[in-house]
Order: C-alpha cells, then sequence, then structure tokens
C-alpha cells in the first residue's frame, strides 16, 4: 500500500499531457509525460484512459496509490458542462478523495501569480482567456471558435494571411508581400501552387500552422496588409482581457495579465508591444507580461489552494520548476 499525496496535477493539452505528484509540503515526488488530451476527436473515455496511463506512471514513480486531491487543468474542458462530465470520468479512476477540473488556460494564469488573482489570455493554436479572483469568482470565454465570438492563435492568423495573399494574386485584393512569402516558405512558386498544394493534401493541413511566424516575419518587414492581420490580433488580446478584469471588478486595481501560448510568448515586437499599448490605455493598473513557467505548476498550486496548504508549500513547489 503506498503512501497518499497530497496533489495530483493534470495539465493536458492538444498536444502533450504533463502529470506531478505533490506532497502536502510542495516537494515534488514524480512526473510523467504523455500525449495530448482529445476528447472531441476519440470520446472521453478513450481520452481519460489515455490520460490514466501517464497518471499511473506518476503515481507508481511517487510510490503513492492516491492523492488527497486531483487538480486537472484540460484542454477541451471549455463549458461549464463539459467540466462536470470530466470531473465525473476522472473522480471515477479513484484517484483522489476530491477532484477539479478546469480549463487547461487556468493553469497558465495560476502558474504566473503569487496568488490566484489575475487574467491570463492565451493565445497559441487558438484564444482563450480566463480570470480569477481569491474568493473564487472567475471570469471566461466559452472560446469555442467563430461561434463564440473568437478570432484568432496562430491558425487564424495562417488562415487570415492566406486568404489576403490570394487576393492579392489574383487582384481581389490590395498588394501584399504574404503572396510571394507564403508559397516562398514551402519552396512554391505563387499562390496558385500553394492553393493546390494545400486542397489537394499533398502538404498536410497540419503545416499551415508554420505560415504564423511567416506572417509576422513580413509584418515586421512592413508589409502593411500583414501589420493590420497583427494589429487586429493585439487587439483581441488586449479586449479579452479588458472585459475579463471588468467582470472581476478588478480595472481599479493593479493586476497581473499574464500572456501565454507561442504566439504571445514569441514577443513579437510588433504584436507585443500594440498589446501592451492597448492595455495601458484601456486598463492602466493591468500588469501585462509573458508568463513561461510550465502550466502543470499552475495545476499544481491551484491544487494546494485548495488544500489551504502554507505558502511555503507553494514556494517549494515553485522553486522546483523554477529550478528545472
Amino acid at each position: 500500500m503506498g503512501l497518499t499525496a497530497g496533489v495530483l496535477a493534470v495539465d493536458a493539452g492538444n498536444s502533450k499531457t504533463d502529470v506531478a505528484v505533490v506532497a502536502h509540503d510542495g516537494e515534488v515526488l514524480a512526473t510523467a509525460r504523455g500525449g495530448g488530451f482529445r476528447p472531441p476527436a476519440v470520446g472521453v473515455p478513450a481520452a481519460v484512459d489515455a490520460l490514466a496511463e501517464t497518471v499511473a506512471a506518476a503515481l507508481d514513480s511517487a510510490g503513492a496509490s492516491g492523492v488527497a486531491h486531483v487538480s486537472a487543468c484540460l484542454a477541451n474542458a471549455d463549458l461549464p458542462v463539459e467540466e462536470e462530465r470530466l470531473t465525473a470520468a476522472l473522480a471515477a479512476r479513484g484517484w483522489g478523495d476530491t477532484v477539479e477540473v478546469r480549463n487547461d488556460t487556468f493553469a497558465v494564469l495560476r502558474a504566473g501569480v503569487t496568488e490566484p488573482r489575475g487574467v491570463a489570455v492565451v493565445c497559441g493554436a487558438g484564444i482563450n482567456c480566463v480570470g480569477m479572483r481569491p474568493d473564487g469568482r472567475t471570469a471566461r470565454f466559452p472560446a469555442l471558435g467563430r461561434i463564440s465570438g473568437d478570432w484568432g492563435g496562430g491558425w487564424a492568423l495562417a488562415e487570415e494571411a492566406l486568404w489576403h495573399a490570394a487576393r492579392a494574386e489574383d487582384g481581389r485584393g490590395p498588394a501584399t508581400a504574404l503572396a510571394t512569402a507564403l508559397p516562398a516558405h514551402f519552396g512554391l512558386p505563387d499562390m496558385s501552387a500553394l492553393i493546390e498544394a494545400l486542397h489537394l493534401e499533398r502538404l498536410a493541413p497540419r503545416r499551415r500552422h508554420e505560415l504564423a511566424p511567416v506572417l509576422f516575419a513580413t509584418a515586421a518587414d512592413g508589409d502593411p496588409v500583414a501589420g493590420a492581420i497583427v494589429d487586429r490580433q493585439a487587439d483581441e488580446v488586449a479586449s479579452m482581457a479588458v472585459v475579463a478584469l471588468t467582470r472581476l471588478d478588478l480595472l481599479a486595481e493593479e493586476t497581473p495579465v499574464l500572456l501565454g501560448g507561442s504566439v504571445l510568448a514569441a514577443r513579437h515586437p510588433r504584436l507585443d508591444d500594440r498589446v501592451r499599448a492597448l492595455l495601458a490605455e484601456r486598463a492602466p493598473k493591468a500588469v501585462p507580461r509573458v508568463v513561461t513557467a510550465a502550466p502543470v505548476l499552475g495545476a499544481a498550486l491551484l491544487g494546494l489552494d485548495r488544500l489551504t496548504a502554507p505558502p511555503s508549500a507553494q514556494d517549494r513547489l515553485r522553486a522546483h520548476y523554477e529550478r528545472g
């Protein structure tokens, strides 16, 4: 019979899953990494089965039979009903006495703040924003794509760049260097060749993500069309942050606004500068900064919050990941 640890922390994204077993005093007893967590693609049972393999590896390595609390921050837990279903699915595994499931954006937020207070905007493949206060109040968005009013992230940026480049080449839209830069990235002569390669899937659909950095490079070279797309992304980031701050009554207080995800973490100067300028104008008390800490740290800190662990436990946990 193994020991009962404090927290089983799970940060499960679309591409990878990180798990940590943490003692009540904040010591990290074991970690494990697994594949992506994609219930929409494979169904909840299969997704949780895959997650269970990674959890089992971490618990075995820690010599733990279970934990007091499971803190799981999961991709695709976008609506309260989805969180409830996933909470039930994880609770049925019997890993912990209590289980709390949150959207994975909460892990990014908690990893970047010393208390559960602030706002995070994550812009990676897609875009999302959450906010929280120590009293348990939260602000969030459905983050389901265009049907829920979202715009942005690497996929949307690539699609927008392709749209403008195609129209520039055939004369329906203004001239832009994207019309040559995008096909050149794949070694193709023009947009007609790129459109054909994407349509016939001679280029795998996932490779469209490669075009976001090309967009930012083209904008940095002064192309007005590319620059306008980047500016629109900055506007979306700032708008989400300001709405979350407003909902939580934090506009009048100095409040961290964490910027995470691959697009924001890249610190593209035009995007980063515009986000900060817009926040300074619309939310002068906001303190924006890019967060690079591992999101699983945030999931673990949320777990220690739930167990009302002392500050020393949180410091010990954070020190482990800062050393790593």
